[in-house]
């Protein structure tokens, strides 16, 4: 019987692998990006998708050249689930060598999501607030195409997951931007 992480154990496991506190507070956004779409798109496992999220780069600090090939082999050591396994490898996909495409909307959503939280967190930090609450899309569509901006944040990622999910770039964006709003003030944005 494969084995399913709890929110807590999964923070606990992403400590384990991941001592930056940067690591750890990316983990969680996407975490909680993720529940906040389960509660749209699969809403009997909220906490199933929160774990993919936060499990997703277990391995990128402390295995950054086997990225997502060596999340799978720590979850497959531990008996983890191999939907979650699928789900946390698969935001890598044509970026790293993992075998495993977005297929799932759970998986095309974390695909699509996991480099746009990057921008808006430092979009966020740029602002007179230090604040993503009183962020709107025209500003955040001002950043996405500023390339110079949060420049490791692949934009090709980003536009391959919307066209993947069949949204409209701006409606990622808007989405995105409202799920991590939903995360405050718990989480600081």
């Amino acid at each position: 019987m494969s084995f399913i992480p709890t929110k807590q154990e999964a923070l606990s496991l992403l400590k384990v692998y991941n001592k930056e506190d940067f690591h750890i507070r990316h983990g969680e956004v996407v975490g909680g990006v993720m529940g906040y779409f389960a509660k749209e798109y699969d809403p009997g496992r909220v906490e199933f998708w929160e774990v993919a999220g936060l499990l997703h780069d277990l391995d990128f600090e402390e295995f950054p050249e086997e990225h997502c090939i060596k999340t799978e082999e720590l979850l497959k050591q531990r008996d983890v689930d191999e939907e979650l396994i699928k789900a946390a490898c698969a935001h890598g996909w044509g970026a790293t060598g993992t075998m495993h495409e977005p297929v799932s909307i759970m998986e095309k959503i974390l695909f699509a999501t996991d480099e746009l939280t990057g921008i808006i967190m430092a979009a966020g930090l740029m602002r007179p607030s230090k604040s993503i609450d009183d962020m709107e899309l025209k500003s955040l569509k001002k950043k996405f195409k500023d390339k110079s901006f949060a420049a490791g944040c692949s934009r090709d990622m980003i536009r391959r997951g919307a066209d993947m999910l069949g949204w409209e770039i701006d409606d990622l964006l808007q989405r995105t931007l409202d799920a991590m709003k939903s995360l405050n003030p718990e989480m600081g944005l």
